[in-house]
């Protein structure tokens, strides 16, 4: 027989040993979930079977087409987190019952037609890299923040940096990053002591890092490419993003409009609607993420703020949320503004009336307005926000951070000034010119030849050549 056609007959009888199956795992919380399924779709696309495994809790809340979706468990499969209640013991039991089911669902695939060859992990959960080896497999990390804040957390875990980080350190060098204030730097870095679970999982990320395949982050080459550089050594990265449907970006595949994925009900077609009705660029978008809870006095701030200046507004604010808000302010605002408890905001961010975006500034949050060019006011709280908001103001110049007072509020007066500055005025002009200047970057690093693109592509290419040679080895 022709070798040929030999070759082309055992292809067809044994097609499963060159099947790409990647198993994609998040943390299951929506801003780890979005960017992770989004990536799931983004191998799906380029011809990789994607399989998505989220916690039972959250696996009813995925509708997103041409990848799979499997249960794996945390141990609290009725109400996730919020039935463990602490931070500490949800991550064992994640820990526990996760590595044991993920391992259950890569058994499962074994003997089909499309075994499992790679999981990709949310850098929150490492141990899915341990299942990963002990079933043979690949394994790769995926950082759901920025790369200045990798870097930083990087350096800590290997000793390279000293916490608590105190304003002596202050302005904080690292290799890549531009000179860190001390009001910039991560609030775990800063009070070590007032969330230790969420910081020890912080450091987490790396302490089996040096095991995995391929290591990506949600950021890409003209956004963050000094910063990457400056810690490949020890925290060589791929940057894939900005993982945000394709819709706002390359529109490469086809109907992805969302990154279907929603722990809450969206009322998009009703700011939909409301928006059609206002001017261009008038309308200030106001959102504060899935996590981030102001104080009553912060909300009543925010409130009189939006209420004197007299601008348009779509405000978010969760159930949790709403008896915070003064009981004055939706009856007197109606003419002006509109409050909902959960949106589609890309499809916000995405429409011509909107020409703000008052954010915690959020990776996620700050990715989705760069991308779509919005320009914003930011008003982080925690975490990493405080660093992304120095980016957006002073690196990126795509909008402006408002200052807190003594009591850590930002005033009225304050929310005035900044929704001015980024609305009206010469510097919003240059504002407005560099957001959408970023907005073309974003589109060109994850469209076809982008460099976002490119990571990718080596990634798909890399499991491919990793299972010719496989089949290479059955002759």
């Amino acid at each position: 027989m022709d070798y040929g056609v030999y070759h082309i007959m055992f292809e067809e009888e044994y097609s499963f040993i060159t099947q790409r199956h990647v198993v994609v795992l998040p943390y299951p919380s929506q801003g780890h979930i979005n960017p992770l399924l989004q990536f799931a779709k983004r191998l799906a696309s380029k011809g990789v079977k994607a399989t998505l495994a989220t916690t039972h809790y959250t696996v009813q809340s995925i509708c997103a087409a041409h990848i799979g979706v499997e249960p794996i468990s945390d141990g609290f499969d009725q109400s996730g987190f919020s039935q463990a209640g602490n931070v500490e013991f949800y991550l064992k039991s994640f820990k526990e019952n996760g590595s044991k089911t993920l391992s259950q669902l890569i058994q499962k695939f074994k003997n089909s037609s499309s075994p499992v060859n790679c999981v990709v992990y949310d850098a929150f959960l490492p141990w899915a890299l341990d299942v990963a080896k002990h079933h043979g497999i690949y394994g790769a990390a995926f950082f759901t923040n920025s790369a200045t804040v990798c870097s930083i957390f990087a350096h800590i875990h290997h000793g390279l940096l000293p916490l608590p980080l105190t304003p002596e350190v202050a302005p904080l060098t690292l290799p890549g990053l531009s000179p860190l204030n001390f009001r910039d730097l991560p609030t775990f870095l800063r009070f070590p002591d007032s969330y230790p679970a969420y910081l020890a999982m912080k450091l987490s990320q790396f302490s089996n890092l040096h095991e995995a395949d391929w290591i990506f982050d949600n950021t890409f080459e003209d956004l963050e490419a000094k910063e990457a550089r400056g810690v490949v050594e020890i925290w060589p990265a791929k940057l894939i993003g900005p993982m945000v449907p394709s819709a706002y970006l390359d529109e490469r595949i086809k109907g992805d409009r969302g990154y279907g994925s929603s722990l809450w009900k969206p009322l998009s077609e009703e700011c939909m609607e409301w928006l059609e009705t206002k001017p261009l660029k008038s309308v200030v978008y106001i959102s504060f993420g899935s996590m981030v809870s102001l104080t009553d006095e912060q909300m009543e701030e925010i409130a009189w703020g939006l209420k004197e200046s007299n601008l348009h507004f779509l405000w978010v604010v969760r159930d949790s949320e709403q008896k915070k808000l003064p009981n004055w302010f939706i009856d007197s605002t109606k003419e002006k503004g509109m409050v909902i408890t959960w949106c589609n905001q890309l499809e916000m961010l995405a429409h011509p009336a909107v020409g703000c975006f008052v954010t915690h500034c959020g990776w996620n949050s700050t990715l989705e307005g760069l991308s779509l060019g919005v320009p914003m006011v930011g008003v982080p709280k925690w975490t990493d926000q405080l660093t992304d908001a120095k980016f957006v103001e002073e690196i990126w110049e795509i909008g402006v951070r408002a200052k807190e007072d003594k009591e850590g509020v930002v005033r009225k007066e304050e929310l005035q000034k900044c929704l001015k500055e980024v609305m009206e005025g010469e510097r919003s002009k240059e504002i407005k010119k560099n957001a959408n200047k970023w907005r073309e970057s974003a589109i060109k690093a994850i469209s076809e030849g982008g460099s976002s693109d490119e990571c990718i592509n080596e990634f798909v290419e890399s499991l491919m050549a990793s299972y010719n040679k496989n089949l290479n080895g059955h002759y």
